[in-house]
């Protein structure tokens, strides 16, 4: 199971976390405007992209950094660069 963190390309302050077993077809899905939550800020880029070989522990890993925590984590670990 993949756990992807995109970023917009036209607003990079838009980002979106997701998980999925079919990373390419999911991202394509993002930039052809099929997903609700990020059709607005098409088209995407990965910034992040890590195989969890257990589910639970990639949506768990997505909850984390959908929190308030979860977020500052990314900003430090993911965006500070």
């Amino acid at each position: 199971m993949f756990l992807y963190v995109l970023r917009s390309r036209d607003w990079p302050d838009r980002k979106y976390v997701g998980v999925t077993s079919n990373f390419e077809r999911r991202f394509e899905e993002h930039n052809q405007g099929k997903n609700y939550a990020t059709y607005k800020f098409r088209q995407w880029r990965c910034e992040v992209k890590i195989w969890f070989e257990r589910s639970h522990m990639a949506e768990q890993f997505e909850q984390y950094l959908k929190s308030g925590s979860g977020r500052a984590f990314a900003q430090k670990r993911f965006w500070e660069f």
